[in-house]
């Protein structure tokens, strides 16, 4: 941890400090009351439809997604599918895990409108293996 500022022009400095710490710290709690996650990083959801949403301007593809509910507070969220034919894997009441995309600053990522969410794994195998042909998917 780096020491603070001492002297006789370090004022402007430990002000700045002050205030960069205050942020922070309102911007985790703001962070924690809106987000659906609650500030975790990967939550269980089960899958209520399979939608597909239309790429922003200038992409026209269909991008593959679903409208999922978190088992933990109930809020629905959409979520995508990445990967080539994930959709056929991902059936209505699967029970999939869901992260954050990683956009800037927690926001939507690339072409996709609205879209914060990615399918990690589907009935506790993943997605990724599954796609490649490793996994064979698990009947719940």
């Amino acid at each position: 941890m780096a020491n603070k500022s001492k002297g006789l022009g370090s004022a402007k400095k430990l002000m700045k400090r002050r205030k960069d710490f205050k942020q922070k710290k309102v911007t985790v709690q703001i962070k924690k009351k809106i987000d659906p996650l609650a500030a975790a990083s990967q939550a269980k959801a089960i899958v209520l439809e399979k939608i597909q949403i239309e790429a922003k301007q200038p992409n026209s593809a269909m991008r593959k997604c679903v409208r999922v509910q978190l088992v933990k507070n109930g809020k629905q969220i959409s979520a995508f599918l990445p990967g080539d034919g994930a959709q056929k894997l991902v059936e209505e009441h699967d029970e999939v895990i869901v992260e954050c995309i990683g956009g800037k600053m927690g926001r939507s990522k690339g072409d996709l409108p609205g879209i914060r969410w990615q399918v990690l794994k589907v009935n506790d195998q993943s997605l990724g293996a599954l796609l490649k042909g490793k996994l064979e998917k698990a009947r719940r």
